[in-house]
């Protein structure tokens, strides 16, 4: 998130053709001495073989693989089962290969600060007094706006959100007044946006200011290393995190080793020990927090 290493070639030497002495037939001398030779270099040759199959200075064992034959894993493949991949554990295996650098997404570093509107509207969901949002996409972005617009919300009437408070409701409108707005943008853009309210987000992070929910499109393409492998939970990370500063709730830390991150943590600075999770409550409807932090 390794390299073969190449077989070591083996020396191949043969033994030279036998030559016929440019003596007479009946000179049997010549010819005994000839063939004595010849029996010394062929000995000769089979000990030179025998002593380059080896690597210097090791043992039989320790000598490369032959033609034909595949290199050993770096691992062994009798191993015990891998425990499931989740998006805690960055360093696991993937089942396919990462994408080399060159394979990520073109990612505009800011816009033109312009927005399109998500058409159409969603009814409501929760209970309680309905807060009205709309959701746009900053122009000259690979985005579609009704995409983005489905997704944020999928994850405001998911149970496990904000509406589990049971007096937060949500309705996705296109046009006439709005309590917030969602807005996926550049890099650039964000940083202005946030800027104007005095917050510093780096081209790296999310904001919440006024009635804006400004998610920063680095973010909302590439998540972070520990939700890599799940980008569509951290996108739903970003819109809770928001719309919980949104609704009025601050920052908190880990309540303690392995128990789900709240919603409300900045988790891209760290887990802290915690285990990923991207919603403010549980499937029991119990509201997952930590200590306060500013």
């Amino acid at each position: 998130m390794t390299a073969h290493s190449v077989p070591p070639s083996r020396s191949r030497r043969r033994s030279g053709r036998p030559t016929h002495s440019a003596g007479r037939r009946g000179r049997k001398g010549p010819l005994l001495a000839g063939l004595s030779a010849l029996a010394l270099l062929g000995a000769a040759g089979l000990a030179a073989v025998e002593w380059t199959s080896a690597k210097p200075g090791g043992t039989a064992a320790e000598a490369g693989p032959g033609p034909g034959t595949e290199p050993a894993p770096d691992s062994p493949a009798t191993t015990a089962p891998a425990r499931p991949i989740t998006p805690s554990d960055p360093s696991s295996p993937s089942a396919s290969p990462s994408p080399s650098p060159s394979a990520r997404p073109e990612i505009p570093a800011t816009g033109p600060g312009t927005f399109t509107v998500a058409p159409g509207s969603g009814p409501k969901v929760g209970r309680g007094a309905t807060l009205r949002y709309r959701v746009d996409v900053e122009d000259g972005i690979d985005l579609s706006a009704s995409d983005v617009a489905e997704q944020v919300e999928d994850v405001l009437a998911d149970r496990r959100g904000w509406t589990a408070d049971g007096r937060s409701a949500f309705r996705r409108v296109s046009s006439g007044p709005t309590d917030f707005v969602v807005k996926v943008a550049t890099a650039g853009t964000v940083d202005k946006i946030c800027g104007q309210y005095g917050l510093d987000t780096g081209g790296e992070v999310n904001c919440n200011v006024a009635k804006n929910v400004m998610i920063n499109l680095k973010r909302w393409l590439l998540a972070t290393p520990v939700y890599a492998k799940d980008v569509k939970a951290y996108r739903a990370l970003i819109i809770n995190h928001e719309v919980g500063h949104f609704l009025g709730h601050g920052h908190v830390g880990c309540p303690g080793p392995g128990k789900p991150a709240p919603a409300m943590m900045q988790q891209i600075k760290g887990m802290r020990g915690c285990a990923p999770n991207v919603w403010p409550y549980n499937e029991e409807g119990r509201y997952l927090t930590g200590p306060a932090v500013p």
